[in-house]
Formats: structure tokens, sequence, C-alpha cells
């Protein structure tokens, strides 16, 4: 015996009600749409975003590895599903297409990344407001900023700022950056998400707060009036209580009952290069020291010295391309005669990373004739570059390369002994070394074992497997048809099921997860420690089996690079443990790129051992004094939580979630049979399987719905994944909801039902009448109710639980359009209550506000009253001097500067008086935006009212 209409009707509404901020069961559904594992931290950081409808924003600053773009990810599904289609994700440039892909992969999200070509792309094809779009918008910081005052003109649903450490120093005038997006986003919902809230000084915590609510503290001197200097525990407990509505941070050590680590094993695989490599090493590191360059303008100096030494280290043939490029681009500006500041294609289509430097860097295009005195330097530069790359050229093998053989070697060995999977992914900086190691590998014995990850996988391998790949999931949901994400799965999945080595490039650091390999060999090891982290943490994560072996190469012959690796290993900790990186760590040197700039300096002013030991001894000062571990105190005490607290209100989490994510597929399961029954086949369930075959659209369904096989759950092949956000369930629940319902009788079947219910029970062989209302609040926290009422046909009323209960059995309709009891009265008292709940909650937000707006305001008198008491101890001392001064000229000139100062005293208090009246007027205006905020619009409506029985 099926269910019937009226069960439909509760399932879809119950499906797609709002609840309310504080309740996990806002996020039942988006739990339901996302692949992901359902860890009770993350659930319990988007229920403190989300946590008051009035706030401006939270800091989520869970500890590195603990999924904070997952956290970010369920706000943003949430909010998808709300419908709110104005959303920004800014993030630094390296991490775009991560995002992307992760939006993607594991919230079904639409994205697009807008960036300096996009942008001007849209302009071109009319798109005067690029961003406005529907899609999540996705940018870097420098762009985001550059493009401040039209962000200004966007009514932003949510921005994410990822990596948000980046704005800590906002408080600053030079930093222009901050600034500009704080002044841009100032009445905006933010979610700002950083691992280091605090690094090495109080005001980072004032400046990021300030950043999402410019009410939470006074301003700058009264924040550092108040806590600049904390020594007693009130200070402590009162910044605290400050920020506990801002601010949430979950620690690894609390989470280890529900997240496994594994550890990371390093390998350094030495080497040493032959003669004519150094020889050339030598040589362009020399012209790379140059004063002048005119191959490398000064508009790009900094930027191409950058991308040529990491060329020059990755390998002879990464090198040869780019000195042959550099050589034509100077032929190509003679033969124009103009200085040309120009992309150099080639060299970005062997280095991928180019563009992303670019938008750090900003590099603009000029043009300038040339004079005689350029056109002879530029020939004496070629004369060079051709003798560099022709040395290049000649060289056929690579030191680097030979000892890549017996590094794969060592690593499998270790990886056999730790029980893992023969697979390795071996990272590259370039296209060409890429090239070189597939044909080394190959002449090895491994050709028919290696699959290539670039940003364009243009090779021919790459494309069959891509086709391939398509072929056996057109009618699945994997298939995307984005080629960039499904070329992506398709090589993943390859190197997962088939091949034994994967090579990369740095495209594979972003967006793509490879548990199933636990060998990561840096070819190319990047002088950027965040980038090191990011690539490691491709195997190196949530899910993986095995403890991670990281193969690392060290050019013997270079002091430098020596000195790099020692730093990389020993002060950022990259390559061992259970954790790598320190978020600490990682977080001193807010900027990867600066951090790497500051390497190339090294290399390009330093020609001895002595100077480079002395260079790399001034930046090892540098980075201790930025790793603050004085700071470790303070940031446990107003950052941390007590373990057993986090332990249980995380376990109480899980275990409600995991309810409300049963509730939620079984009420779809049940919807979609009733509902697609006449469409689909429903006979391919079972053995803990919820699955249908599509055969035809409903009617009034779009066209875009693909018909195939349907199935509910997490990462499943060949199949469609059934969820609550799926267009086809969306359509369902959507007619559902708007069908009207006759009054019935319903006759309930218990006798069938494989569950026992005591709460049922004592109602077998009963009747009665019931109705279901649902009570609509739209507000600062809308929210949808459903409210049951009904009794026995002796009068005896029944729970909520008993009429849900009810609906959770196989019915018959007995008859149609029959009188049933008004429940009108009964529903309007419990509609009192429920309003009386959420008047509750409001006023516990308001009261919230009122305190901050309290304190802001105390904040600012502070400020005004130092002032006074600055003026008011100058002038003391002053008469002191007075006091005991010994002649007349001396007395006379301290009385001039003490009337003068009690001149700007009295000044000062007027600026107080007028100024702490329009802390009350600010004050009063703030409140009344509140109030309004706050009022409430309530709508009702009967779905349905029935006659019931129970059998």
């Amino acid at each position: 015996m099926p269910i019937t209409d009226y069960h439909a009707n509760y399932y879809a509404h119950e499906l797609s009600k709002r609840c309310s901020s504080d309740s996990i069961e806002k996020f039942a559904g988006t739990l339901m749409d996302a692949q992901v594992d359902l860890n009770p931290h993350q659930v319990e950081a988007a229920l403190f975003a989300f946590k008051s409808p009035l706030s401006n924003g939270a800091i989520l600053a869970d500890e590195v590895g603990l999924g904070k773009t997952i956290e970010a990810g369920l706000v943003l599904s949430q909010k998808w599903a709300e419908g709110k289609r104005r959303m920004m994700i800014i993030v630094p440039a390296s991490l775009r297409k991560q995002w992307s892909q992760e939006l993607s992969d594991k919230f079904f999200l639409p994205s697009r990344i807008l960036e300096a070509k996009s942008y001007k792309d849209a302009i071109k094809s009319g798109n005067s407001s690029p961003f406005l779009h529907s899609e999540i918008l996705i940018c870097s910081y420098p762009f985001a900023a550059r493009h401040a005052e039209e962000l200004m003109l966007v009514a932003w649903d949510l921005v994410v700022l990822d990596e948000a450490h980046r704005l800590r120093n906002v408080y600053k005038t030079q930093n222009k950056t901050a600034r500009a997006l704080r002044t841009a986003l100032t009445n905006v919902p933010k979610v700002l998400l950083t691992a280091t809230p605090l690094q090495n000084s109080l005001m980072e915590l004032y400046g990021l707060v300030s950043f999402i609510d410019e009410y939470a503290f006074g301003d700058e001197k009264s924040f550092k009036q108040q806590y600049s200097r904390i020594s007693s525990d009130v200070q402590f407990k009162s910044l605290k209580n400050r920020l506990k509505p801002l601010c949430h941070r979950t620690l690894r050590r609390q989470v280890l009952e529900y997240v496994k680590y594994t550890n990371r094993q390093p390998i350094t695989q030495e080497f040493w290069p032959s003669q004519e490599e150094q020889d050339l090493y030598d040589m362009v590191s020399d012209y790379l020291q140059r004063p002048e360059l005119c191959a490398l303008p000064n508009a790009q100096r900094k930027l191409m010295t950058l991308v040529m030494r990491k060329l020059l280290a990755s390998s002879t043939f990464a090198i040869a391309g780019a000195l042959d490029s550099l050589v034509s681009k100077l032929y190509r500006q003679i033969r124009e005669n103009q200085k040309l500041v120009q992309k150099l294609e080639s060299i970005e289509e062997d280095f991928e990373l180019l563009e992303e430097y670019e938008d750090e860097y900003g590099v603009e295009d000029e043009q300038e004739p040339l004079t005689e005195d350029d056109i002879a330097a530029m020939e004496k530069e070629i004369d060079d570059l051709t003798v560099f790359r022709d040395l290049a050229v000649s060289i056929s093998e690579n030191a680097k390369g030979l000892a890549l053989i017996e590094a794969l070697q060592a690593g499998f060995t270790k990886a056999k002994d730790l029980g893992a999977e023969r697979k390795a992914i071996i990272f590259t900086e370039s296209r060409r070394t890429q090239n070189y190691l597939v044909d080394l590998l190959s002449k090895k014995g491994y050709g028919d074992k290696l699959v290539l990850f670039n940003g364009s996988n243009n090779d021919e391998q790459s494309k069959q497997i891509y086709r391939s790949w398509v072929e056996t999931y057109r009618d699945g949901d994997r298939v995307t048809g984005s080629r960039t994400s499904d070329m992506r799965a398709a090589l993943v999945d390859y190197f997962k099921n088939d091949a034994e080595i994967m090579i990369a490039t740095e495209a594979a650091a972003e967006g793509i997860n490879l548990q199933f390999c636990s060998l990561l060999v840096n070819y190319d090891l990047p002088w950027n420690p965040q980038r090191i982290e990011q690539r490691i943490g491709r195997c190196h994560r949530y899910g993986q089996k095995y403890d991670v072996v990281v193969i690392n190469f060290l050019n013997k012959a270079n002091a430098a690079d020596q000195r790099v690796y020692e730093l990389l290993d020993e002060k950022f900790n990259l390559f061992n443990g259970v954790f790598g990186a320190s978020d600490e760590v990682l977080g001193a040197i807010e900027s990867g790129i600066d951090f790497e700039n500051r390497i190339v300096e090294i290399y390009q002013t330093c020609r001895e051992p002595q100077q480079i030991d002395l260079q790399f001894e001034a930046l090892q000062v540098e980075l201790d004094e930025q790793i603050n571990e004085a700071m470790d105190s303070t940031r446990q005490k107003l950052l941390e939580n007590f373990d057993a607290e986090v332990h249980d209100k995380l376990k109480f989490n899980l275990e409600e979630s995991k309810g409300y994510l049963d509730k939620y597929g079984q009420l779809l399961w049940k919807l979609s049979q009733h509902g697609l029954k006449n469409y689909a086949d429903f006979s391919l369930s079972g053995d803990g399987y919820n699955r249908f075959r599509l055969k035809q659209l409903p009617k009034g369904a779009t066209s875009s719905i693909p018909l195939g096989l349907y199935e509910i759950g997490k990462g499943l092949e060949d199949t469609h994944i059934y969820r609550v956000g799926h267009p086809l369930a969306q359509y369902l629940i959507g007619h559902v909801v708007s069908q009207t319902l006759v009054t019935a009788q319903l006759a309930f079947d218990y006798s069938n039902s494989l569950q026992k219910s005591y709460s049922l029970e004592p109602l077998i062989g009963q009747r009665g009448d019931l109705a279901l209302y649902k009570l609509i609040i739209n507000g600062a926290d809308s929210e949808d109710h459903l409210v049951f009422v009904g009794h026995t046909e002796t009068g005896e009323a029944l729970s909520q639980e008993q009429m849900q209960r009810l609906f959770s059995l196989e019915a018959q309709i007995e008859q149609r359009e029959i009188p049933t009891q008004d429940f009108d009265e009964v529903y309007q008292s419990r509609k009192t209550e429920l309003l009386g709940d959420v008047e509750g909650r409001y006023a516990e937000l308001f009261e919230q506000e009122m305190d901050k707006l309290d304190n802001w305001a105390d904040d600012k008198r502070k400020a005004l009253k130092g002032n006074l008491k600055d003026y008011d101890g100058q002038i003391k001392d002053l008469k002191k001097l007075i006091r005991g001064s010994k002649n007349l000229p001396e007395k006379l000139a301290h009385q001039r500067r003490s009337q003068k100062l009690e001149k700007k005293r009295d000044e000062a208090w007027r600026e107080y008086d007028q100024q702490a009246k329009e802390i009350e007027t600010r004050k009063d205006g703030l409140l009344d935006s509140i109030e309004s905020k706050l009022k409430m619009d309530v709508q009702d409506q009967r779905l349905f009212s029935i006659k019931w029985k129970l059998v």
C-alpha cells in the first residue's frame, strides 16, 4: 500500500521549509546534497557563520587541514538553496581553480573565475557589469581591490575571503588592498577564512574584526589602550567575550576522533650537475645579475627574473626554450623598432604560473621607439643569449633526471614497506621538463605506466583518456560538459585505475584529490612554502590511509639551493610529521610570492657561499621575528575552547546531523517513488541502494533534466547523484507543494509496518481528525514551521510526534471531500507559542547587538577621555616646571605653553561633548536599524485537513 498525496505534500513541505539559523536542520538539505564526509566540526563552523542574522559575518579560524573550504562551501550551498545568487569568493590567485573545482565536485555549485582577461572579454561582449552574474564569482585579492568601486555597486548576498590573514593589517594606512576591500564590502555579509587570525600582535585581531564589523570595537587607539598589554584575566575575559560572537576556531587535536591523520616521511635525493650543466647555470645566472637587460625591461624584470631562475633550476630543456623566447623577442623588437613590455607566450605555455604571477605583479603593456644605442645593446645581448641557448640545447642528459630513476626506486620501496599502492605523482614547474621526463621514464621501462597532467592536456594520450572517460560515463552525473573539469576527472581516474606515475605541472596542485597516492616527488621544489604545502596536501589529506613519502631533489653544487631546502625543511617543517607546516609558520610569511621574491633577491645579489650564508641567516632572523612564539599563550587563551566542551558538542552535532540526513533521505525517496511512479523504474532498488531509472520526463519538467540511472548517495559511479538540490527533485517538490488538496479520510496501516512505534500503539483501532498548517515567518531570520493539530474521536489531543509518525506509515484514501474538524483555534494557540519562542531568540539577538553597541560607545568615549587625560598630564608637568624655574623668562615660556595646552584641553572638552552626543545619535540610528530588521511578517497556510484511522 503506497503513500498518498497527503504524505507527499507533507514530505515536500518538510524538504523545502526554511529553518532558523541556530538549527542543524537548516543544513540538512545542504548536507544531503554535498559530496563530503560528514565531519561535525565543519557543521558547527557553518552554523556559527549563520548564528546571528544581524551579524555582518564571521571569522572561521580552524587549524589547517580541518576543511575551512568545506565549511565555507556549506554556507555558500545553503545560501544558494535559499535562492541567493550574488556571491563572490576572494582568494590568492593560486587558489582560484581549486575553489572552482571544489564547489563543482563537492557542492554542485556553478562558479566563474573573473580575472583581467575574462573581465575584458565580458566588457567587449557588451556586459558593462561583469560582477553581476548568476554564478558564484571567484577572483584574486589584487583584482578585487583594483575593482573595489564596482564591488560597491553590487548588493552581495555573501562574500567569502580565503587566506584572510592578508587583511589583518587593514588598520595600517599602507595596506591599500585590505583597506580598499573593507570600504567596498562595508555592509556586506562576509565569511573570513584563516588559520592564523593572530600572528604577532593583538592589533591583527582588531584588524580582522574591524573588517567584518566596524562596531565590534571603538577605534584603533581605544583598542590599544585597553588590550595592547593584557596582564590580567579580567582583560582576557573581556576581549574573549567580545570576540566570541565573531570568531570560531577548532583545533586538530579536538577532532582526532573523527579525522584520522597519517605521517609524512621525507627522502632527500642529492645530485651533482655535469660540468656543462654547471657552466650553463653560471652563464645564465651572471646574465640575470647584469644591471640592465634589454630582454627584461624594468617593468617586468622582477617577475621574469623569478621565472627564469625557476626554469634554470628545472632542466636544461626548460631554460633552452626560455632563452630562445628571449632571442625571438629581441629580434622582433629590432624588426618593429619598438621596445615592448609584452607577454612571452612561449614561456607562458611552458611555465603555467606566469599569468598568475602577472596578476600579482600587475605587469602592464607599454611601447617605446628604439634608439641606435638600444639596437646595438640588443644585438650584443642576442649574441650572448644565443650562446647560452645553444649550450642548453646541446645538453641531452640531466643529472637530476638520472637521479629521478634512483629516487623512484627508493620511493616505491618505501611505499611498499608502508603497505601503499605503487603510485607516484611527480611535480615540475615546466611543461618542457615534463616532456623530458616522459621521454626519460619511457626509456627506463615506465612508458605504459605514465599519465600527464598540465594546464591544457593537448597530448594524444590525454585526449584519448578523455574520450574514453566521457563514453564510459555519458549516462551518468559525472560528465559535467566542461572539458576542463571532465579532463581533470578523467586523468585522475586513469591515474587511480591504470597508471603508476602521474607527471604533473602546478595545475595538479590545485583542486584534485589523490588520497590513493602516497608517493610525491618534488622534481622542482617551489620556493613558496604555501605552494609546497598545497602540493603535498593533494595526497596527505583526509582519507589517506598510508604515510606519505615526499622526495625532494638537492643540487649539491649550489649553496643557495641547499640553504633554501634547509629553510623549507627545518623552519617550515614541510616534509615531516603528521600535520606538515603549522598555521603560525605559514601565516607568518603572509604572501608566498613576497617570500619567493626575498629568495630571488639572494640569488641575484650573492655570488660567493659566504654572502649566501649571511643573507640566509638574515632571512632566518626575519622569520624568527615574524614567527612569534610569545603569542602562543595569548592565542590559546583568546581563541581556543576547552577540549571536553568541544568534544561533547561535536558528538551531539554528529548524531543530530546524521538523524536529519537519514530523515531527509527517506522523505526524498518516498516522495520520488510517489511522484515519479509513472515515469521511472524503481525495481532497481535493493541491498541498501535507493536507485531508480528515469525513463520519461514528467509533464512540465525542464528538458535539461537527463534521463538515466539515479541514486541517493555519495561518490557513486555510472549514476546521476540524486539529492534535494537536483533539478529533478526540485521540480518534484515544487510540483507537489503547488497542489491543492481536498479533505479526505485516510486509513493508516500500522499492522504491516516494519518499525514499532510506542507512541502510535495506543491509537490502534482509533480514529479522529487532524490538520497540517504552515507558519511562515519572514524577518531577520526567516523560517517556516509545519504544525500538526489533531485529536482522537473521543477528544484526546494528539502529540506532534504521533501525527508525524502517522505519516511515516503507508495509507490509502477511503473517501474524499468529507467534512473535518476546524482546528484554527487550536492552531492559533500553538502559533502563539512558536512566535513566543522566535521572539525570545530575537530578544537575545537584540541584547547581543545592544551589548556590542554599548561596548563600542564606551570604547569611543574612553578614547576621547584618553585625549583629555593626556592634556591634563602635560599641563600638570608644565606647572611643576613653572614652580621649579629659577628665572622669569623660563617661567613665562612655560606659562605660555601651559596656556596653549589649556586652550587645547578646553577645545578637547568641547569636542568630547560634541562627539559624545554624536555617539549617542549614531547609536540611536543603529538601534532603529536593528529594530527594523527584527520586525516579523507572519503568514499562515493550512495545507490540508483529514479524518484518520489507524489499523
